[in-house]
């Protein structure tokens, strides 16, 4: 196993990993990031047309100055335009987001809302839109009524040049933003991020031998969470492992991502000596109203069942639905068959052990993949062909002592084939794998 995951690359936890995770989970912080950019640009701007007023009146172009007046006023009616065309496109832009977010919601998942939360050309072009709004604002502000080329303070040229440029890429981000909500409304694409999200959590998981918790000696401590009562979303984890090198003991995560935790759920049983303070282990865990993809190994998986749950139910009744959702169980399970599971270790700097973490071992993850569908697959002769087929290209690629939940679920979908199923051809066909359900 050790050798299947050499050249598998794992990132050390970073500190603000979590924040940064957290952060792209909101739709305020690159808005507003954005209006405090595009106020920066304004002044930067603004002090380069006094700058330049002055300079031509220090040197008496008075006819020059004087055209360059006249161009700005000009621009001033493009500038007001600008203003009251871009609140337009921000309405626009929140009603294609509701309606899309709506049916996503109820065709494929609630939990599916997140990757429209999350979308980088959204938040960009919501972004763009305001900021121009703002921007175009501010430099109405710096139109000087004045006319005496000799006594104007201000004449707004590149400001009024930045804002038209700022109407040219708010354009161009609407066409991107259009594609990107349009695809994000096909299934396929919608399973495919799903799955892509999952691959970059098993990817972070350490890849050394899962560590036997029997052998971290007998536990000095307990500490319990005092925060408010939700999922937990994830543990910043290299906060825990400094906070555990410096008392010289091992953390052990008692919760599994993605569990309720309650106020005075105990989070963290010490071993090896006295339990760190509250204040090291402060914003340590993080609790939320939904789980996320950031720690959640479970997660994907979580949401690919659920799509192939409500494809399945008879007022949808869309089983090719449910076979995209089944290919990407069946290569995301495949990804993680040599991987480390179960309790997962993790070292400081000097390869000591200072925190272990419970992550869902490897029955865990084919029961959450197939153990709801087939529930829901018999009268489905394509779900239950695709799955089967599923099932023993796993068979083929799992370690021999992973084999065991994949050989239950093939016997279990047969038995539920043979039993439900009267007549033998159809029960031959629903039974025969094919990866394409029924090509």
């Amino acid at each position: 196993m050790a050798g299947a995951l050499g050249d598998v690359k794992v990132r050390r936890p970073r500190m603000l990993s979590p924040l940064r995770e957290h952060l792209r989970d909101t739709m305020w912080f690159a808005p507003t990031a954005g209006l405090v950019g595009v106020m920066l640009l304004w002044w930067v701007a603004a002090e380069l047309d006094a700058e330049i007023v002055r300079a031509l009146q220090d040197a008496e172009e008075y006819d020059w100055l004087k055209d360059l007046i006249g161009v700005a006023e000009d621009a001033k009616a493009v500038i007001n335009t600008i203003g009251s065309a871009m609140m337009t496109f921000i309405g626009v832009v929140f009603s294609i987001s509701l309606v899309a977010v709506q049916m996503a919601s109820g065709q494929f998942s609630p939990r599916v809302v997140r990757l429209y939360v999350r979308s980088r050309i959204t938040k960009a072009t919501l972004t763009g839109f305001m900021a121009t709004f703002l921007f175009s604002l501010l430099t109405l502000t710096s139109f000087d009524s004045e006319q005496d080329p000799r006594l104007v303070s201000s004449v707004p040229l590149i400001e009024a040049l930045i804002a038209m440029l700022m109407v040219l890429l708010s354009l161009l981000l609407f066409v991107a933003y259009v594609n990107g909500t349009v695809r994000m409304m096909r299934i396929g694409f919608v399973i495919d991020r799903i799955a892509r999200e999952s691959f970059r959590v098993a990817v972070k998981q350490p890849t050394e031998l899962p560590v036997d918790t029997e052998q971290l000696g007998p536990e000095t401590a307990r500490i319990t969470h005092l925060g408010r009562a939700g999922v937990l979303r994830d543990v910043n984890i290299a906060r825990a492992v400094r906070a555990a090198r410096r008392q010289g003991v091992v953390l052990r995560l008692i919760p599994r991502i993605g569990d309720f935790v309650v106020p005075g759920t105990p989070v963290f049983t010490v071993h090896g000596g006295a339990a760190p303070s509250r204040r090291a282990l402060r914003y340590t865990v993080s609790v939320g109203v939904e789980r996320t993809f950031h720690q959640d190994l479970g997660f994907g998986l979580r949401q690919l069942s659920d799509i192939a749950l409500r494809a399945l139910s008879p007022a949808v009744n869309d089983p090719t639905t449910a076979v995209q959702a089944l290919d990407r169980i069946v290569q995301f399970l495949a990804s993680v068959a040599p991987y480390p599971l179960g309790a997962l270790g993790h070292r400081d700097r000097r390869g000591a052990l200072r925190l272990v973490q419970s992550v869902p071992d490897w029955t865990a993850l084919v029961d959450l993949g197939f153990a709801e569908i087939r529930g829901c697959a018999i009268g489905n002769p394509q779900v239950t062909r695709r799955m089967l087929a599923g099932l023993d290209d796993l068979l083929l690629l799992a370690p021999e002592e992973r084999r065991e939940p994949l050989l239950r679920h093939r016997e279990l979908l047969a038995q539920a084939v043979e039993r439900s199923v009267p007549e033998a051809a159809d029960r031959a066909f629903a039974l025969r794998p094919d990866r394409q359900g029924i090509g």
